[in-house]
């Protein structure tokens, strides 16, 4: 690990080294973006020369556009998954220990799988899955915190949609406002969006489904700017 993050650190390095002296030139013309870039570009050669990556950049909302602009390999979000022996597959061993301190110090998520049970795991009936993980006494497989880590890495959530014949699962970033979720399933719903009929995933589930939550009281009517959580059942009203 160390040495691949070396190389990519020495690597965002030199470009960066390269393109700061352009970018000032242009800067002290008065343009406004190159003094922009230009200060990410300095906060960022202060951690790669300390031998920190860029992600650990300090920077507001409104420069992640320009500090992605930059395109260095150590600004983007890194996962590590950590492969232990089926014993260790629930809380993982001293060396996945110490990737997960790793990656805590550098921005970075990890997780722990084991492939054997993996695999063995891919082979069975998703009836007789769950059977298998509960004689090994783990909650979920691996692949399920992969997942979850992945989105949590990437700012995304999840909401649903449920229909007579079909549910699906839309994926949207962390944030976003109801009328542009339901302008990912068309873009007809977010131009004449009127409200979410929204029910929380553990309510929709606890009550069996929509009519359910609906006579518990469980749901709600929301605008234009909610913003959508992670689980949510949507049901959008719009205009045509």
């Amino acid at each position: 690990i160390e040495t691949i993050e070396t190389e990519l650190m020495l690597a965002d390095l030199e470009s960066l080294e390269k393109r700061a002296t352009a970018q000032e030139k242009k800067a002290k013309g008065g343009d406004k973006e190159a003094k922009e870039s230009l200060d990410l570009m300095q906060r960022a050669l202060v951690l790669l020369r300390d031998g920190k990556p860029a992600r650990l950049v300090e920077r507001k909302a409104e420069e992640e556009r320009a500090f992605g602009m930059l395109g260095l390999m150590t600004a983007k979000p890194v996962l590590y998954v950590c492969n232990v022996e089926e014993a260790s597959a629930k809380e993982g061993n001293s060396l996945s220990a110490e990737v997960f301190t790793r990656a805590a110090a550098e921005g970075a998520k990890a997780v722990v799988v084991s492939a054997k049970i993996e695999s063995e795991i891919a082979v069975l009936p998703p009836e007789e899955q769950k059977d298998y993980l509960e004689a090994i006494d783990l909650d979920e497989p691996g692949l399920n915190r992969v997942i979850r880590a992945g989105y949590d890495l990437l700012h995304l959530v999840t909401y649903f949609t449920v229909g007579p014949k079909e549910a699906r699962a839309w994926t949207i970033t962390r944030g976003t406002k109801a009328p542009a979720a339901a302008g990912v399933i068309h873009t007809d719903f977010e131009k004449g969006f009127i409200r979410a009929e929204t029910i929380a995933y553990d309510d929709y589930v606890r009550n069996k489904g929509e009519a359910g939550a609906r006579d518990a009281g469980r749901l709600r009517l929301e605008g234009k700017e909610y913003i959508v959580q992670d689980g949510d059942v949507l049901h959008f009203r719009f205009a045509n």
